[in-house]
């Protein structure tokens, strides 16, 4: 990719300033980097690494880089394995689970049973761990599992809402996990793919208590309509399953979040200012729905254009959602290329306004792709091959528009997390 250490450099190819700047942002959060500086020295006695998440195979891959050879097994997704001596790593999938994530869950909870007080737990988790981290509780099949999880993420629901319900229908999120592994010493280390990053939904919380109540999953599934089987119905009547915040199991574990979304707007942040670009943070926990927020952001692109504010590049992270109403046939669409046809649609080939948001683990939806770019001439284009962006919105189909227009972004795997990433450069 190229340098940019000049406005001059900015203005001759401003696509590729953004997917610099996304670039920064990944990087900022690379495992190989932050987990190093949490680790410290390798405790006596004892150590199993366990860990679940898009970004967990390449923390554990950190962990022996500098303590050598561990015990352990870590899930991640298929595709983001890395090389590991010790620790096992298995690859399942995201962001709907399977069996293969179930039967490596029912192993890492073997694996911490009956540890001793001066054994050490090193727990790495990471966004796209409460897929992976499947273990089903009470009589909930793995079909069902899938299927409450497949209405949640056509449904709407933050992010926060979906992990209470998780929680409550699983036997290792919440707090359980850790649990599991008392009386044993505790290290969490997490990166957060959550706006506010609170441990307790990173992946849903495995090994911090939670305060929550089946009464608050069940409003989730009547407000947002979740259709679930009795079995899933029996479960939230029945005994609570999440873990006290002041549990006894979980007076061992300490939490340290080592990354975050904030820290890779910085990154961002500080090549854009070594181009002659300022910068604007607009915040690094942003929500709501993904054209809602495109369309705000766009128009206050267009109105600081028009007060000739530039050139200024307007930053945030966060999560947004994409609420799935009607579909096209072969539609397939994410939060972030949905936000990318948002801004196209509300900047109407406003000049000088380019737009970038990209997930940074390389995933955005159910795709292989991590986003899409647009600029003053992509409706045009559109227009030009025949594309409706106004329809390819309507049905949530943003890839296959971005596919056919040449502006998807595809990092492949990053092996991290730390959320949407999205920039609005204005020159």
């Amino acid at each position: 990719m190229p340098q940019f250490n000049t406005l001059a450099q900015v203005r001759a190819n401003p696509p590729a300033f953004l997917r610099a700047l996304f670039d920064a942002a990944v990087a900022a959060a690379d495992p190989m980097l932050c987990v190093p500086r949490a680790l410290g020295p390798r405790p006596e006695g004892r150590v199993v690494v366990v860990g679940a998440g898009k970004a967990s195979a390449r923390m554990a891959e950190a962990v022996e880089s500098v303590w050598g050879p561990c015990e352990g097994l870590v899930i991640t997704r298929y595709g983001y394995g890395r090389p590991t001596e010790g620790i096992e790593i298995v690859e399942a999938a995201h962001p709907v689970p399977d069996q293969a994530g179930v039967e490596a869950t029912q192993r890492m909870l073997t694996l911490l049973r009956d540890l001793d007080p001066e054994d050490t737990v090193i727990a790495l988790i990471s966004g796209g761990g409460s897929a992976l981290l499947c273990a089903p509780a009470g009589e909930i099949t793995l079909a069902e599992k899938q299927a409450v999880n497949q209405a949640l993420l056509a449904s709407g629901a933050t992010i926060d809402r979906m992990n209470v319900l998780r929680k409550h229908l699983s036997c290792v999120k919440g707090g359980q996990l850790a649990a599991v592994a008392y009386p044993a010493r505790m290290r969490a280390l997490l990166i957060s793919d959550v706006p506010g990053d609170d441990p307790a939904f990173i992946a849903s919380g495995p090994t911090v208590g939670d305060a929550s109540c089946a009464g608050q999953a069940k409003e989730i599934v009547a407000k947002y309509h979740i259709d679930v089987p009795p079995s899933v119905r029996a479960v939230l009547d029945g005994p609570r399953r999440v873990i006290a915040p002041d549990d006894l199991r979980l007076s061992h574990v300490t939490t340290q979040v080592i990354a975050a979304p904030s820290q890779s707007l910085a990154a961002a942040a500080q090549v854009a200012r070594a181009a002659g670009v300022a910068v604007r943070h607009l915040g690094d926990a942003l929500e709501g729905e993904a054209r809602d927020l495109a369309a705000q952001q766009a128009r206050l692109a267009l109105s600081i254009k028009d007060a000739g504010g530039g050139p200024v590049v307007l930053l945030s992270g966060g999560e947004c959602t994409v609420t799935q109403g009607r579909l096209g046939e072969g539609a397939l669409g994410g939060p972030n290329a949905e936000y990318s046809l948002g801004a196209l649609l509300n900047l109407a080939q406003a000049p000088g306004i380019w737009a970038i948001a990209c997930d940074t683990d390389g995933v955005d939806g159910a795709a292989e792709v991590a986003g899409a770019w647009v600029g003053p001439d992509s409706l045009k284009l559109a227009e030009t091959l025949g594309l409706n962006a106004t329809q390819a919105l309507a049905h949530h189909d943003s890839h296959g528009f971005f596919g056919m227009l040449d502006q998807q972004i595809t990092s492949g795997p990053t092996l991290t997390n730390v959320n949407d990433f999205r920039a609005l450069l204005v020159l």
